[in-house]
């Protein structure tokens, strides 16, 4: 059969009749299967979406455990869900034998506590939380918080010491081989985050408070400071600070100012003595060994030594592991600023000296925060 046959029995109008009727069919089809489905009542509701979990947020609930903690007051608290949840947080691990970088960080972040004033307890918090559960009860951490005169939004905390080594794994305190069971091994760092939006880093006991409260007023808060458009060109040139100057900033100063100006004014160092003058009052080898073995002179009985753990709240010294170098850069910085605020009297015409006015140190304030 050719193609013209084929293409004549194509299209004969009795087959074009019956392909459009097989047209209409399909079409009618179609139609009432949509209207079915369009009247069904499903027999279950429909799924609803899951709301967020609070787990999903950045190191959140899923990350941390929500150990069990007591503060200084006898308190339990949960780490999670009343300690961080939500908060911007300084955390730290101390414990309250510690002879050496315990009472300096505690100094340093009681600084830090008074830049940022009443904020503190209510959008910035400190938690202390003790390594050697074993002896650091409420009541010593009490007394511990009372020595250093901290303020309120300050808490001081124990718990099971197994519980506390995981919190410290989870924050990235705990080193391994470095912690290893004896309490002075500890992980030295600062550990400032928020926890709502999963910003977290680390900062050293040594830093400056300024650039701290900064850090948790501010940076953790997403603030941003609008530009003064000021130039460059104005600013004053920066001193380079001798060795014995940055020790002592870096090491000394969280207890320690340096005449009635130093600190800003806000009393911040009332922990130990002013050292303006100290090397016109003691003699310097005792004081190179001081500044190089306070806890050994402790252990002695040296009656100096005793007289200002007595009167400084009982808060010793802490060992800084200086060597005889060190020790001697501090004492030439304090000798230095000592004659740059208060210069030595020039001889008198007849040959004599006028008598020297030392520098008073003031015993600190004794008041004592809760």
């Amino acid at each position: 059969m050719n193609r013209e046959g084929v293409d004549m029995k194509l299209h004969t109008p009795r087959s074009r009749a019956l392909g459009m009727h097989l047209v209409l069919i399909l079409v009618t089809s179609v139609l009432a299967s949509r209207l079915l489905v369009a009247n069904q009542v499903p027999s279950t509701p429909a799924p609803v979406s899951a709301p967020v979990s609070e787990s999903a947020t950045p190191w959140g609930g899923d990350y941390f455990p929500n150990t069990l903690l007591t503060d200084q007051n006898g308190r339990q608290v949960r780490f999670f869900d009343d300690l961080i949840k939500g908060k911007v947080v300084v955390i730290n691990f101390i414990f309250t034998s510690c002879s050496d970088s315990c009472p300096l960080e505690t100094a340093r972040l009681r600084q830090v506590q008074k830049l940022l004033g009443d904020r503190v307890g209510k959008d910035i918090f400190f938690y202390s939380i003790s390594i050697d559960p074993l002896s650091d009860t409420p009541e010593v951490l009490k007394a511990y918080a009372q020595r250093f005169q901290v303020g309120p939004g300050w808490q001081f905390l124990t718990g099971e010491f197994a519980d506390v080594t995981e919190l410290r794994q989870k924050l990235g305190l705990f080193i391994e081989g470095v912690d290893n069971g004896r309490s002075k091994d500890h992980n030295l760092s600062l550990i400032v985050g928020n926890q709502q939006t999963g910003r977290w880093m680390k900062a050293s006991p040594f830093e400056n408070p300024w650039i701290l409260a900064d850090q948790l007023a501010n940076t953790l808060h997403n603030w941003k400071q609008p530009s003064i458009g000021e130039s460059y060109a104005n600013a004053p040139e920066i001193r380079p600070p001798s060795n014995g100057e940055e020790l002592f900033r870096t090491r000394c100063a969280s207890c320690h100012s340096l005449g009635p100006q130093d600190g800003q004014g806000i009393g911040m160092r009332s922990i130990g003595p002013d050292l303006i003058g100290v090397t016109r009052q003691r003699d310097p080898a005792w004081l190179s060994r001081w500044i190089q073995e306070p806890d050994r002179m402790l252990a002695e009985k040296d009656p100096i030594a005793m007289e200002m753990f007595e009167r400084f709240n009982k808060i010793p010294m802490p060992n800084l592991r200086m060597d005889e170098h060190s020790a001697q850069s501090i004492i030439d910085y304090l000798q230095a600023e000592t004659d740059r605020q208060h210069p030595p009297v020039a001889p008198l015409a007849d040959g004599t000296e006028e008598p020297e006015h030392h520098h008073a140190i003031a015993a600190p304030n004794t008041t004592q925060v809760q």
